[in-house]
């Protein structure tokens, strides 16, 4: 990229901000791995909670609440199990999981489960996502919730 010397900064930030989303959309666009239905989400798919509630209702899916279980018995997605993210054990019960049902995670605010997920990711799990703004997000939403441990 040649600088001209008579452009201010501002523009100069500008267009190279403008090239970089050019470059980050074209290679986000290209993918060589086919599309996914929210029927079957692929591993890493961040959603939002009125996405979250569709697909969670997928047949076979398992919905993870990687919270500590004291924030667990204060209120939680409906069928939800608790593998707590923080716990020693978080990455051999996650091992012991099946690699190709499909998990729909979530945590307080997006945090934990996004690194949870991750972490599914590559130890190989197929099909993964997690609720965008944790269960914040789900009750801003109206989202159902279910009582105690």
């Amino acid at each position: 990229m040649r600088i001209n010397p008579n452009r201010s900064w501002t523009s100069l930030i500008s267009a190279v901000a403008l090239a970089m989303a050019a470059v980050t959309g074209i290679s986000a666009c290209s993918s060589s791995s086919p599309t996914t239905s929210s029927s079957s989400p692929a591993t890493g798919r961040h959603m939002a909670a009125s996405e979250f509630s569709t697909a969670m209702k997928t047949p076979g899916t398992v919905v993870l609440d990687v919270r500590t279980p004291a924030e667990f018995a204060t209120g939680h997605l409906p069928q939800a199990q608790n593998i707590d993210f923080e716990a020693s054990d978080f990455a051999t019960r996650i091992a012991a999981l099946d690699k190709n049902t499909t998990y729909a995670i979530y945590c307080r605010s997006g945090n934990r489960s996004g690194a949870a997920l991750e972490q599914m990711a590559a130890a190989s799990f197929t099909h993964v996502y997690d609720l965008a703004g944790g269960i914040g997000a789900w009750q801003t939403m109206g989202g159902p919730m279910s009582m105690g441990g």
